[in-house]
């Protein structure tokens, strides 16, 4: 780990190299944000955003990182994974967004 490493937005750790590490398209693709900004972010970090939220209310209301940090579980979920290494990971469960609305 160096003081160069990318920074996690959503959980303001390091990103050492050997972490695992992935990039979020801040609108999803599926909801036009193809070729639009996105942002690198821990691979656990990643899975719980889309653990928490589905692609429609990710395009609407929480296409910016900000608006993810105050989500009120990725609060919780970012307050937890603060106190673990750069390099932590672990399986995020399904999906506990509760029932789909159609």
């Amino acid at each position: 780990m160096t003081d160069d490493d990318p920074v996690c937005p959503l959980c303001r750790r390091p990103i050492p190299p050997e972490a695992r590490q992935s990039l979020h398209h801040l609108v999803p693709k599926l909801r036009g944000g193809k070729g639009g900004p996105t942002v690198l972010l821990h691979q656990i970090c990643h899975n719980e955003i889309h653990a928490t939220l589905s692609e429609a209310e990710l395009a609407r209301d929480y296409a910016t990182v900000e608006a993810l940090r105050a989500h009120p579980r990725l609060e919780t979920f970012i307050r937890w994974v603060s106190k673990r290494p750069p390099t932590f990971h672990s399986k995020t469960p399904g999906a506990r967004r509760g029932p789909r609305r159609r």
